[in-house]
């Protein structure tokens, strides 16, 4: 089997997991994703099977979308909700049309440097496995763009807010820059990707029921 599997990712499993899963589903080897998603976040993983592994880098490119949920008053040292608390500020105050000037100030090109908890790799081993025995390394920043940036729910001490974005934009890194800038130390407490590329959730499959029909052609 040649072709494209959407699957909407579930919380708690890594994107690997749902490779693993599809491989066993389909009694096939060459299987791989494009583009990483967190185990705590859910949502559109693009799935490429046979042939279309070859296309990986040209679908890993593609922009993508976020529905993020951002906790004001706590930094974590993960810039998640699965990390350590290593900040905490009482949140006062915090202004609804501060916010959405704040996120749109965040619009356009920047620089951005990605976290230790990211798949990243630095002498042969992802930045995340080196942040799991304490070690933080010195990370390059990088060029990301934010295409759009909306705030979908103001609730102190947590906003929603919708985000498509350039490959390699670490949405819990926005989060934390967010926050930063507001004053209040931050962490995303919940992701969802609602987009890659041309694929959306209404186009993505239950993992627990895929199948062979719904693998699209290359």
């Amino acid at each position: 089997m040649d072709g494209i599997l959407v699957v909407d990712k579930p919380k708690d499993i890594t994107s690997h997991d749902v490779v693993d899963i599809a491989r066993r589903r389909f009694n096939m080897s060459r299987i791989g994703h494009a583009g990483t998603l967190d185990p705590m976040a859910t949502g559109v993983l693009v799935l490429l099977l046979g042939k279309a592994t070859k296309l990986s880098s040209t679908f890993s490119s593609d922009d993508k979308e976020y529905v993020a949920t951002l906790f004001f008053g706590k930094r974590t040292d993960t810039q998640d909700s699965t990390g350590k608390v290593i900040e905490e500020k009482e949140v006062n105050g915090l202004d609804i049309k501060a916010v959405k000037n704040a996120l749109d100030s965040f619009l356009g090109q920047r620089q951005q440097t990605p976290p230790m908890v990211s798949a990243k790799k630095y002498k042969g081993k992802k930045l995340y496995q080196l942040a799991r025995k304490g070690k933080t390394i010195p990370r390059k920043s990088c060029t990301i763009r934010i295409h759009e940036i909306e705030l979908f729910a103001f609730t102190p001490p947590e906003i929603i807010f919708r985000v498509r974005c350039s490959k390699g934009t670490y949405v819990r890194t926005l989060c934390e820059d967010i926050g930063r800038l507001l004053g209040y130390p931050a962490h995303m407490s919940g992701l969802v990707r609602t987009r890659s590329g041309r694929f959306s959730l209404a186009h993505a499959s239950h993992l627990d029921t895929i199948h062979e029909k719904d693998i699209r052609s290359i």
